[in-house]
């Protein structure tokens, strides 16, 4: 099996491109330096090709360990041949290995064991050699043994003797046909096409086990789509009624054709004695035996399909959430919305330090409003607070009125606020990070000092937070929580170095993602600092326990520090790059400050092969070294769409259909996304909706904190749902 064309077929890439990146991983370097610092080699292969490529790489290896485990199993049996040897290194699947392997696995004691033991095997290739011109039942009479009487009164005894008996000749047919549908389970050429037909011409069954009962599954209540063409939201949202018990799945396959096939491939003769033995042991093969293995099988691939995919959009989701434009150099008040408890409020100053914080009590069950405006009026004119950031949890709506109105009573101090996705803000305010961080304030005030900082560096902040408890997925709490995992992990990886760090001012939790950077050093950056004050060079890091020369390589490009003692320490140039880096300015005749004259320079540049010839570097290197100088530390988060403030509130009575509006994109799913208007309930935009066009996923549309144009389509208030479309009809 040649990997690498696997690999650069499925990645769409180049043989020459992946064996270069897979040497580049197998010498230990990361996905984020690969794709930034190592273009040259791989020919500027991107953070998701590459990260697929890993994917691919580790479960061809791993296929690659299965196949000898295999031929070393069977071999071990004396049963290799040159022929299966062939078949199992060609595979390109694991179920295809499984399959090959299936005839020579040990299996539980099964029904074709038990007919073995009592010697039945000769009488089912009697029957399969299918030539006899006498009934079978009188070659089966051969093998009656009648009652066989054990040889003492001991258990054990009854067993073994009753484990050799075959009573009569019915028996004895019955018995050799176990072994028959046995033989033809295990044929792995018949297993693969069934398993083709079935997912080409097989469809999903599910049924309500009681029609009556309410849930959210009603959908699916009496529901039947094609293998082929079902989507992978709806096989996930079936999964979880078949587990919340409201429904019964099962696979349907065109069960006459495959009976048809097999027989046209085992019957070899029209027998009047043994073809009708062997077309009843057919149909237990198949009905007991290939069924519901194919079946399983089957649900199983599907499954899988589905939470790539749903973990794919989660990691788009995700890095469109964390790499949301921070809304610096304001004082920001965070609140955390509660009825019972209290609302907490934490302001944050412009560098995220927490100046104050309370409670108040403007919601149910204590509706002291007047009280709460008071404080709030008393917090905003000592701190001089310009944005409000409420939690977008319980009690939100309740806040966000208390909010609105009080902004309507003083217009002249020009707050707007914002309501933010608060989703594990609890999960962080409980860690151990966070009582590290925050150990005098509770659980409330540590929530409402991370709303607040959300909205001031998003990224900073939910790093600290596991990324699926993030909550900007669907049926994340179902799938393969492994995979879900490293996925996500992945793509804060890649947000964190995209974006790059303050060495000087970076926590622990934005350090730990950086190429390079272990838990342990990312701690030790951070003791380092502690004690030695501020980093005036990336040399400097060689000096921090455990971080060594490849970490330094692999880190110092995505580490910046301002006003250093190397001026280049503040851009993304890699100190590998820097001779190149000074021959260029030198070559330009200015310094990085300068940034005018290399923009210009950069503008008129004719021939960069022979440029990047002269100062030693490759011309993608040259490129990268020039856009960086340009801009020197440009944050890419600086390109995407800012967040909507509100100064005003609209409630779900004022949405009339027709209406237009302006929201963001809160989540993106399958079949659409949500949108936030402005309103307690995100509306949904449909993807059929969202274009003039067909939209085969929403992605190719938004993608969240997007801000877009939508019209109200549909408003029902006793559900809580909102339709929108992003089609302007007028």
């Amino acid at each position: 099996m040649d990997v690498i064309s696997l690999i650069s077929g499925e990645i769409g890439a180049k043989t020459w491109q992946v064996e270069a990146a897979v040497k580049l991983i197998d010498e230990g370097n990361t996905i984020p330096f690969i794709a930034r610092y190592r273009k040259e080699v791989t020919g500027s292969l991107n953070d998701e090709q590459l990260r697929a490529l890993s994917v691919k790489l580790s479960y061809l290896r791993n296929l690659e360990e299965r196949k000898q485990e295999v031929i070393e199993l069977i071999d071990a049996q004396g049963k290799l041949t040159d022929e299966l040897r062939a078949a199992i290194l060609a595979a390109e699947k694991l179920v295809t290995v499984e399959d090959l392997y299936r005839p020579y696995k040990q299996k539980k004691k099964t029904r074709a064991d038990a007919a073995k033991k009592r010697g039945l095997k000769p009488l089912a290739d009697f029957i399969m050699r299918q030539d006899t011109d006498h009934p079978v039942e009188e070659e089966a009479e051969k093998y009656v043994t009648g009652k066989i009487e054990p040889a003492s009164d001991s258990k054990e005894d009854e067993i073994k003797a009753s484990e050799k008996e075959v009573l009569d000749a019915a028996a004895a047919i019955a018995g050799a046909s176990d072994i028959i549908a046995e033989d033809i389970s295990d044929n792995a050429v018949f297993r693969e096409y069934i398993r083709n037909m079935t997912r080409r011409e097989g469809s999903i069954i599910s049924e309500a086990k009681d029609s009556e009962a309410e849930s959210v599954y009603q959908n699916y209540y009496d529901f039947e789509e094609g293998i082929t063409k079902i989507a992978g939201y709806r096989i996930l949202a079936i999964n979880r009624g078949e587990t919340e018990k409201f429904l019964s799945v099962s696979v349907s396959a065109p069960q006459e054709r495959i009976l048809g096939y097999l027989e046209k491939k085992i019957l070899i003769s029209d027998n009047p004695y043994t073809t009708p033995i062997i077309k009843a042991a057919a149909a237990d093969s198949y009905s007991r035996l290939i069924s519901p293995s194919i079946e399983r099988e089957i649900r199983k691939e599907l499954t899988e399909k589905a939470e790539d995919g749903a973990i794919e959009v989660f990691g788009k989701n995700l890095k469109q959430l964390l790499m949301q434009p921070p809304i610096a150099g304001q004082t920001v008040l965070g609140w955390d919305p509660a009825f019972r408890t209290g609302c907490k409020l934490a302001v944050v100053d412009p560098t995220g330090k927490v100046l104050d914080t309370t409670v108040i009590y403007p919601t149910a069950p204590h509706n002291k409003t007047e009280e709460a405006k008071k404080v709030l009026r008393s917090l905003i004119k000592e701190y001089n607070i310009s944005l409000i950031s409420i939690g977008n949890g319980t009690a939100s709506r309740e806040s966000e009125q208390v909010v609105a109105g009080l902004l309507k009573e003083m217009p002249e101090a020009g707050i707007h606020y914002i309501i933010t996705n608060e989703a594990g803000a609890s999960v962080y305010s409980a860690s151990k990070l966070a009582n590290e961080e925050f150990p005098e304030f509770d659980v409330g005030q540590r929530s409402a000092a991370s709303i607040a900082r959300r909205v001031q560096d998003p990224l900073s902040e939910l790093v600290k937070i596991e990324p699926k408890a993030i909550g900007v997925g669907q049926y994340q709490h179902d799938m393969n929580q492994k995979k879900l995992s490293d996925t996500l992990t992945g793509v804060v990886e890649d947000a964190v170095n995209n974006v790059g760090v303050d060495l000087n001012t970076a926590s622990f939790s934005l350090l730990s993602y950086i190429s390079g950077i272990t838990s342990t050093v990312a701690k030790n950056i951070v003791d380092y600092r502690e004690k030695n004050g501020r980093f005036r060079s990336r040399r400097e890091l060689l000096k921090v326990a455990k971080l060594g020369p490849k970490a330094f390589e692999q880190c110092a490009g995505f580490c910046r520090i301002s006003d250093g003692d190397e001026p280049l320490d503040a851009t993304a140039v890699h100190p590998e790059s820097y001779d190149s880096a000074r021959a260029l300015l030198k070559k330009i005749g200015c310094d990085v400050r300068d940034e005018g004259k290399i923009s210009s320079f950069k503008k008129n540049l004719k021939n960069g092969k022979a440029l990047a010839d002269e100062i030693g570097c490759g011309e993608i290197t040259l490129m990268d070294i020039l856009t960086e100088l340009e801009k020197p530390a440009r944050d890419p988060r600086e390109d995407m769409p800012k967040p909507v403030l509100s100064s005003d509130i609209l409630e779900m009575k004022d949405l009339k259909p027709g209406m237009k509006l302006k929201g963001t994109v809160r989540n993106v799913i399958d079949f659409g996304a949500f949108v936030d208007i402005g309103v307690h309930e995100d509306g949904l935009v449909h993807i059929s909706k969202m274009a003039d066009r067909y939209v085969k996923h929403p992605l190719e549309v938004v993608s969240v904190g997007d801000v877009v144009d939508v019209t109200v389509l549909e408003v029902d208030e006793k559900k809580g749902r909102i339709s929108l479309s992003m089609v302007d009809r007028r």
